[in-house]
C-alpha cells in the first residue's frame, strides 16, 4: 500500500466523505495486499467486521482478548465469529487475569502508577505482537467520530503512529445509522462491554493515540 502524503491524504478524506464505507472497504482492498481488523467485539463492531468480510472473507481478524471482557461480550464474540465465518487471530496477556490481580489487587485505578504497566500487559503487548507478526499493510478499524477528543481529530483514513494506513469506514456514521445497518444485514449487537485499560468511554487506551 503506497505512503499518501499529508496533503493526499486530506484530499482522500474530502472524496470519500460521502461515500458508502463498503465502496472505501474495496477501494482500500484493491490496493491492499495484507490487510487486518482490529476488533474487541465492542458494541457496532460487528457492522465494520461484516463490511470488511463482505468483501473480502478471509481477511485475519485481529482479536486482542484482555481477559477481562464481561460474559456478554464473549458470548457475542462467539456467535458474530460463528455467523460471519470469521479468520480470528486471538492474542491475549502473557499473564493470566487471575495472576495480575493477585499481584495489584485487582483492576488498578485510572490514577494509580500501575495502571500505565497494567494497560501495556493487557492491551498494548498484545497488540503490538499481533501487529509484529501479521505484518499487515492496512488496518481496518471501526473508529468514530464523536468517541473521543482524539478521535475527532482523525478521519476514514488517518496513519498510525507506527506509519500504518488506518481505515475507518465508519468514520462519518452515527449509532442511528448503524444501528439500521446492523438490522439490514442481521447482525446482533451487545452494549454490556467493559475496557479495563479505559473505564471511561471517552478516554483512550493508548492503542490509537
Amino acid at each position: 500500500m503506497r505512503k499518501y502524503s499529508a496533503k493526499e491524504l486530506r484530499a482522500l478524506n474530502s472524496q470519500l466523505k460521502g461515500i458508502d464505507p463498503s465502496e472505501v472497504i474495496r477501494w482500500v482492498l484493491v490496493n491492499s495486499k495484507k490487510p487486518v481488523i482490529t476488533t474487541n467485539f465492542r458494541p457496532y463492531e460487528a457492522a465494520i467486521l461484516h463490511a470488511v468480510v463482505s468483501e473480502k472473507p478471509d481477511t485475519t481478524v485481529v482479536w486482542c482478548d484482555t481477559g477481562y471482557n464481561t460474559p456478554q461480550t464473549y458470548k457475542h464474540a462467539d456467535a458474530v465469529i460463528r455467523q460471519l465465518g470469521l479468520n480470528v487471530k486471538l492474542y491475549t496477556p502473557k499473564q493470566t487475569a487471575a495472576y495480575r490481580d493477585a499481584l495489584n489487587e485487582g483492576i488498578p485505578d485510572v490514577n494509580s502508577p500501575l495502571h500505565e504497566e497494567f494497560t501495556r500487559q493487557v492491551k498494548l503487548e498484545p497488540f503490538q505482537r499481533a501487529m509484529a507478526q501479521q505484518q499487515p499493510d492496512v488496518w481496518f478499524t471501526n473508529l468514530r467520530k464523536g468517541q473521543t477528543a482524539f478521535r475527532d481529530s482523525i478521519d476514514i483514513l488517518s496513519y498510525s503512529k507506527d506509519g500504518l494506513l488506518k481505515v475507518s469506514p465508519f468514520y462519518h456514521w452515527t449509532d442511528e445509522k448503524l444501528d439500521e445497518y446492523l438490522k439490514k444485514h442481521k447482525l446482533p449487537n451487545e452494549f454490556k462491554y467493559f475496557d479495563p485499560t479505559k473505564v471511561l468511554s471517552n478516554r483512550e487506551c493508548g492503542l490509537h493515540a
